[in-house]
């Protein structure tokens, strides 16, 4: 009862925030063709409310990508040395994330380039971001010859003030690969604050969240204020963009359930039947578990296995994370402008695929903007914008959740179907 009551609230508050959006950019185009002694006062609240609300976001993306990498890495590290299974299923993950990233950054310009969002509207909607900041952002991205020197901080407090997100997350991977090596009990030790921090940063980040529908409408008043009209088309454009991504990567899923676990199409179908209905019902991969263990059963992976990969898959990989995540920066990169540099685009996938190893299986809406605040940062991307793009990140997490469920089930056969038996790997 506990949980449907919690997925039906989850539901309820999602719909309030897009409703925000809706009602803001509306009121905001209204207000935008009124006389400037109405426009200009409630343009400048509206900004402050929403600013406000939007530094409450950007504060906890330091802290939480730090905590959730350490945590996810020394969790990764320590389910490999549990045998050879384990090892196999992390290398699967590891494998993919750099794959999925890489798609992403490839394909999302590519769709761009075949489906643009109209010069009227960019030019709209870039008016009613007019007081975004790119500077920071932009000189996040080092030259060339300054990239590889930036990757190992000096500094790595001095990082992390500056949002100096690529030599950052270098850290932290490093110090939780050697956190991995430490003495077990010291280990836990340090694992015990890492693991407080990230859920300290989640409970804040739910209250920032509560809070969702009032600084989404004033951030959404301020740009139909400067878009009108064309701020509504320019969101769909986004969303179908976005979703395309999930849905490509949800058809590979039945590819390596086809062609490298050797599952007949059909037969892999009707086993994933219930678990795609309870991941797009609770865009969840967590509360999809018990179906995805069921749905292995009847594939006929043996229970021993399937019990240590699919939790595994579950707890370290979020497979369309890499791909939409980088896709949602490069979307924002169009819409305002930016042009995204050879360096900007090896340390946005660089740390597409590395934040995704930490990454929360929630529900999108909870680590939207601190999963991809990082990937943006270490673009040059602004992320400003990312604060109104949560309000419709209920539709494209539907396409996330989806086709990370049907890859944790199709990774689990390919890397369950030749491996030995548990047991003996974990002997």
């Amino acid at each position: 009862m506990e949980g449907r009551e919690s997925r039906k609230g989850g539901r309820n508050s999602a719909l309030l925030v897009l409703g925000a959006l809706v009602a803001g950019l509306l009121l905001g185009a209204l207000v935008g063709a009124s006389s400037p002694g109405w426009r200009e006062p409630l343009v400048t609240a509206a900004s402050l409310v929403g600013g406000l609300w939007l530094d409450a976001l950007k504060m906890t993306v330091i802290p939480l990508i730090v905590a959730l990498l350490v945590v996810g890495i020394v969790g990764g590290a320590d389910a490999a040395r549990a045998g050879g299974l384990a090892t196999k299923a992390v290398l699967w993950f590891v494998g993919f994330y750099i794959f999925s990233a890489l798609f992403g950054a490839t394909m999302m310009p590519a769709l761009l380039s075949l489906f643009p969002l109209p010069d009227s509207a960019a030019e709209a909607l870039r008016a009613g971001l007019a007081g975004v900041d790119q500077s920071v952002t932009q000189a996040a991205v080092p030259g060339v010859a300054d990239f590889f020197k930036s990757i190992v901080p000096t500094n790595v407090i001095g990082a992390a003030a500056n949002d100096q997100i690529l030599p950052l997350v270098f850290f932290t991977v490093i110090f939780a690969f050697a956190l991995a090596r430490v003495d077990l009990a010291k280990r836990a030790n340090a694992l015990g604050f890492f693991e407080a921090v990230s859920e300290a940063m989640l409970l804040v980040i739910g209250w920032v969240l509560w809070l969702a529908p009032i600084g989404v409408f004033a951030l959404a008043f301020t740009v139909g204020a400067g878009a009108g009209g064309s701020a509504l088309g320019a969101v769909a454009h986004y969303v179908v963009l976005i979703s395309s991504l999930g849905l490509v990567l949800t058809a590979l899923g039945w590819v390596i359930a086809v062609v490298v676990a050797r599952y007949k199409a059909g037969e892999f179908t009707r086993a994933m039947a219930e678990p795609c209905a309870v991941a797009i019902s609770t865009r969840s991969s967590l509360a999809s578990l018990p179906a995805m263990l069921a749905a292995a059963a009847r594939l006929g992976i043996d229970e021993r296995k399937a019990d240590v990969v699919l939790p595994m898959a579950v707890a370290l990989f979020r497979a369309t994370g890499p791909a939409m995540n980088i896709g949602v920066a490069f979307y924002v990169a169009h819409w305002m402008g930016v042009t995204v540099t050879p360096v900007g685009f090896a340390a946005g996938v660089a740390v597409a695929a590395m934040a995704s190893i930490g990454a929360v299986s929630l529900p999108g809406q909870i680590s939207f903007v601190t999963s991809i605040a990082p990937i943006s940062l270490a673009m040059g991307v602004p992320i400003e914008p990312l604060a109104l793009l949560i309000a419709v990140e209920t539709i494209p997490d539907i396409f996330r959740t989806l086709g990370n469920v049907v890859l944790d089930v199709a990774v689990t056969g390919a890397v369950t179907r030749e491996s030995p038996d548990v047991r003996t790997a974990e002997g």
